[in-house]
């Protein structure tokens, strides 16, 4: 009976695995951009300033609030980073967060700074991978926020071949762990409340 259990517990786990995968396969923004009250930024993986300046070089947000930056690091720099196609005059609506150095910080650090500035809808820019826990974290922090999620693909992650890459396969794996401790945290916070 105990190896019953264990084989459900695996085959549980492993479909919930392949669900959340297929979900990151298919996460994209639904319909054409919007103009809402800002743009988020989560840092920590390649091509999200760049979707973050492109989308306020659109004027699809007041301003770009960028959550996780290293300690002195000015705007400046990161448009460098971004380019000669980054928009030089969209300095001043650019907005760098210091506190995070995770997700759940990202979360606080953008929910205290939305609230001040009274903004209500965002659209939340972070890594395919990365998106259903970010936005759970947020759901849980700041109901009352919306949050319109909007994905970006890191360069070289390929959704149908990620376990054949050992590097893709443990950040798959990683991800999909923290997102299902942050899931049974909601429920518990849930239940609690």
């Amino acid at each position: 009976q105990s190896l019953l259990a264990v084989l459900f517990v695996v085959a549980l786990w492993l479909g919930g695995l392949h669900a959340f995968t297929r979900d990151i396969d298919s996460a994209a923004a639904n319909g054409p951009l919007q103009p809402v009250d800002a743009i988020v930024v989560l840092t920590g993986g390649s091509n999200r300033l760049q979707t973050g300046f492109d989308l306020l070089a659109q004027d699809l947000g007041k301003k770009l609030f960028i959550s996780g930056v290293y300690q002195g690091v000015e705007v400046r720099e990161l448009l460098a980073l971004i380019g000669p196609s980054a928009d030089q005059t969209a300095s001043e609506r650019v907005v760098l967060g210091f506190e995070a150095n995770n997700t759940i910080g990202n979360a606080r650090e953008t929910a205290a700074w939305l609230k001040l500035e009274g903004y209500e809808r965002f659209y939340l820019v972070t890594a395919n991978y990365h998106l259903k826990r970010a936005a759970l974290e947020f759901e849980m922090l700041a109901p009352e926020l919306e949050a319109l999620p909007l994905p970006v693909t890191p360069e070289g992650l390929d959704m149908h071949n990620w376990w054949r890459n050992e590097q893709h396969r443990s950040l798959i794996i990683r991800e999909y762990m923290k997102y299902l401790f942050t899931l049974l945290r909601s429920t518990i916070t849930v239940r609690a409340s």
